[in-house]
């Protein structure tokens, strides 16, 4: 994609909302709308670093019996060429055994996101999710000085998660002013690429985060949607696309 100039378009959709069936639907309808890459998060009980939106859309997940084993038979129902990202906490991921990152692999993972392990938090966990199947996609906050930046990338791979602002996940008015500043930053710290997250809502928000980034994060703006319809989360990512398509390196 950075030899083509293309940037990439990454929703986020939480397994289990607005139901099952809805969720494959999804998946594959915003395969279908122009998304290169696909995160899909493991509803939880105390997600921390979500906002009210991912918030309410796990909360009705897990209400309807959602569990690990059952968003990875989804993505494996949904059979999307693109690839896709298990998005998650640490608690359910320990809980789904020590075999988590090999199933998930074999269901049509192809990484692991998990907010709440940062880099040095612990060791042996780190090494069994960097040596495993998939890559192993590293956070990284705005107040992230550049040295630890680096640090954070060099235990990452696939690509680095580059929150734009403090908080938890929403919808936001505006992106923050010091964002470039900090995608140039991290750019300097490492050579993996960079997808920009946490309060991308509309298409003149993702274009401006294209211009910076080489992929553009939009999670609870799509939740919102698809709790409405899944026709509109797609429509969405359709408008979200052509956006961020006339970006060009």
């Amino acid at each position: 994609m950075r030899a083509s100039g293309r940037r990439a378009l990454v929703p986020y959709v939480t397994a289990g909302h607005p139901s099952s069936e809805a969720t494959v639907e999804l998946l594959r309808g915003l395969e279908g709308a122009g998304a290169d890459v696909l995160e899909v998060g493991v509803p939880f009980s105390d997600p921390m670093a979500d906002g009210p939106i991912i918030q309410a859309s796990s909360q009705k997940a897990l209400a309807a019996g959602m569990t690990f084993d059952r968003v990875l038979r989804l993505v494996s129902q949904a059979r999307l060429s693109v690839p896709v990202v298990l998005f998650t906490y640490l608690n359910p991921l320990l809980a789904a055994g020590r075999d988590a990152l090999a199933r998930a692999a074999d269901a049509g993972f192809h990484g692991v996101l998990v907010t709440d392990l940062p880099v040095g938090a612990d060791a042996a966990l780190e090494q069994w999710l960097g040596e495993g199947p998939l890559a192993f996609i590293r956070l990284v906050a705005p107040t992230t000085p550049q040295s630890r930046m680096a640090e954070i990338a060099q235990h990452g791979s696939g690509f680095v998660y580059l929150i734009s602002r403090l908080g938890v996940t929403g919808v936001r008015d505006q992106l923050p002013a010091e964002l470039p500043d900090t995608v140039r930053q991290l750019r300097h710290a490492t050579d993996l690429p960079i997808c920009v997250g946490f309060g991308v809502s509309r298409p003149e928000q993702a274009r401006a985060v294209a211009m910076l980034a080489d992929g553009v994060v939009v999670g609870s703006a799509i939740v919102r949607a698809a709790d409405t319809r899944i026709e509109d989360a797609i429509s969405l990512a359709a408008s979200l696309r052509t956006a961020i398509d006339t970006v060009s390196s």
